[in-house]
């Protein structure tokens, strides 16, 4: 049996954890085997954050540790293999309370505490990455992968506020340096393969090992973040004889600029894939940060969620917008394709046995390109979309619109364009009532179903409305632009 290899807490302590199949959730580890039950099992599927510890890994450059809040019901243990985690139990010492945890006791932001370890946990990576407090709604966008279903939430914002008045605890700089060497003795020493019970999981360091990897194990999962492929396991009871896993591929886990516009790697996590979009496409921003929970988007891949399939995947609908091309990868090399093209039927795509999304490419934004991005559910924060939309239009300078891409999500069986209202838009003053017209196409475009998120009727209605919406936007954003342009000196 091999062992997966884990840094536990700040001080670099080296664990070898039997790891057991890939089944083994970290979870199952930590309160089983490390008697470590501070870390709590509530939904099992990463809504309810009751299960949150923090994963730390090497920056880029190797000189830095980045740590990020990570539900650990769904992770497998492999998961963490070579890389560094803290519980909650770590984070303070026996002899004091850490300023986050003595903040919740003074705001008295507990009741059953149930939930409580989770939330120090979430409130502690945001106290790692802000050394000064911050507006409320960011401490909102923080907690909203933990959901507390007995108590309000106000002495725990209050609790987030004055964590920063109580002493801060300074960092020993020999200790983060011993670390640190512990981290690369760590990474450079772990295993690429492990095997236990007849099952296996593999770590390619690069795309070429992935590709040479996927060539020979066609069979095999590709797991990235595992927010998808984890509930396979702690709701399914699936078994997974075979998983390639992608946390190690350094070169499908970058952003690069190119003379045509974005290559995102497909192994790259949500939140940094989101980063980047959203300097090109600020527009885009409310959306990401409605994109499932802030934990799970630490480890969900953008390749991941295109992958997947699902007709109500939240990124889809964007990138199909912005006219995003996929770069696949397979035995008989590379090929490209429009995103929308990837899409067969419900969950079936057009990747081959041996292929894989190797990464995303994104154009330039070119002038004169209106951009909006909705999603409807019934809950703001951590919850599925009933529908989502985005559209890219572009206009020439009478205001009119020069070409149309618009898309959305959970109104077929995949993701798909809009191709008639496009049409029915083209070369038509951007405005409410061309959008009000151009909407009735939207009847030969789709037939939603119904199911338990909306009915047929509602997804419609809804369409038609943000449509609208978008046209009412620029029309505000135009009419404010010329009553700029008027008032400004001559």
């Amino acid at each position: 049996m091999h062992s997966a290899s884990i840094i536990y807490g700040h001080d670099g302590r080296i664990v070898h954890a039997g790891w057991k199949g890939n089944a083994h959730t970290l979870l199952q580890h930590l309160r089983e085997e490390r008697r470590l039950t501070g870390t709590k099992e509530g939904c099992a599927e990463g809504d309810c954050g009751a299960c949150l510890v923090l994963l730390g890994e090497f920056t880029s450059s190797r000189d830095s540790v980045r740590w990020r809040s990570v539900n650990a019901c769904f992770l497998p243990l492999s998961a963490v293999h070579g890389r560094l985690l803290v519980t909650v139990e770590s984070i303070g010492c026996p002899s004091a309370l850490h300023p986050v945890q003595a903040a919740m006791v003074e705001e008295h932001a507990s009741q059953c505490g149930f939930c409580t370890p989770g939330f120090v946990v979430s409130l502690y990576e945001h106290y790692l990455r802000h050394p000064q407090p911050t507006p409320v709604e960011q401490v909102h966008r923080q907690l909203s992968g933990n959901l507390c279903r007995c108590t309000g939430y106000a002495p725990i914002l209050r609790a987030a506020r004055s964590m920063y008045r109580l002493p801060r605890i300074a960092r020993d700089a020999a200790a983060d340096a011993s670390l640190l060497q512990r981290v690369r003795t760590l990474v450079d020493a772990a295993p690429r393969v492990l095997e236990s019970h007849g099952e296996t999981v593999m770590f390619p360091a690069s795309s070429d090992e992935l590709a040479a990897q996927r060539q020979a194990h066609p069979e095999a999962v590709l797991l990235g973040g595992g927010t998808d492929v984890g509930l396979w396991v702690t709701k399914q009871l699936r078994a997974l004889p075979k998983v390639i896993h992608l946390a190690g591929v350094g070169d499908m886990r970058g952003v690069v600029r190119t003379g045509h516009g974005l290559r995102i790697g497909a192994a790259l996590p949500l939140e940094d894939a989101a980063e980047a979009l959203a300097r090109d496409f600020p527009e885009l921003a409310e959306l990401w940060q409605r994109f499932a929970s802030p934990p799970v988007r630490h480890v969900a891949t953008l390749g991941g969620n295109i992958a997947n399939g699902s007709p109500i995947g939240d990124s889809m609908p964007v990138l199909m917008a912005i006219g995003a091309r996929l770069l696949l990868r397979g035995a008989a090399g590379r090929r490209a394709m429009a995103i929308e093209d990837f899409y067969l039927g419900y969950q079936r795509t057009a990747l081959r046995p041996d292929e894989f999304i190797e990464a995303i490419d994104v154009p330039a934004r070119g002038d004169n390109l209106f951009v909006r991005a909705y999603k409807v559910s019934k809950r703001r924060d951590d919850d599925i979309s009933a529908v989502s939309m985005a559209l890219a239009l572009r206009l020439d300078g009478d205001g009119r619109v020069a070409a149309a891409r618009i898309a959305l999500g959970g109104m077929a069986a995949t993701p798909r364009r809009a191709r008639g209202v496009e049409t029915a838009l083209h070369g038509r003053t951007l405005g409410a009532e061309a959008m009000m017209a151009s909407a009735a196409a939207l009847a030969d475009d789709f037939t939603p179903l119904s199911d338990h998120r909306a009915s047929a009727g509602y997804r419609m209605r809804v369409a038609g409305n943000l449509l609208l919406r978008a046209a009412l936007e620029f029309e505000g954003t135009e009419r404010a632009r010329l009553e700029c342009r008027e008032g400004a000196a001559p």
